[in-house]
């Protein structure tokens, strides 16, 4: 399985964006293989639809999860046609939400907000 996490820095020990569209870099972590692919996130410079744009970036990378603080209404709606599951992350780093979802401690990103849009970085 695949889990996606939007992140600030290219390494594991960095923290989660809070900025799901706009997160610099996604960390992709392979639990079948142990390793972690950091890609840029495209999406981020975009003028508008950023949220959307990284959700189906997200979906073409194969992730069947997300661990993310939070997520826009749109891009969740991409994520949820395409069957990506999402997860609410907790303090601590890309690697440390990795590791409690993986031990069952991460709780359903269940709701959403409206998005930024149009409003850019």
């Amino acid at each position: 399985m695949k889990i996606a996490i939007p992140v600030d820095e290219n390494k594991p020990s960095t923290g989660v964006c809070v900025s799901f569209g706009r997160a610099p870099y996604f960390m992709i972590f392979d639990t079948v293989s142990g390793e972690n692919v950091f890609m840029d996130n495209s999406a981020a410079a975009s003028q508008g639809g950023a949220g959307i744009k990284a959700a189906q970036f997200i979906v073409d990378a194969g992730a069947e999860v997300l661990l993310t603080p939070r997520c826009g209404e749109n891009a969740a709606q991409v994520l949820s046609a395409a069957g990506v599951r999402m997860y609410k992350t907790t303090a601590g780093s890309a690697s440390d939400n990795v590791a409690a979802f993986r031990a069952g401690n991460l709780q359903p990103l269940l709701e959403t907000h409206p998005g930024f849009h149009g409003h850019g970085r």
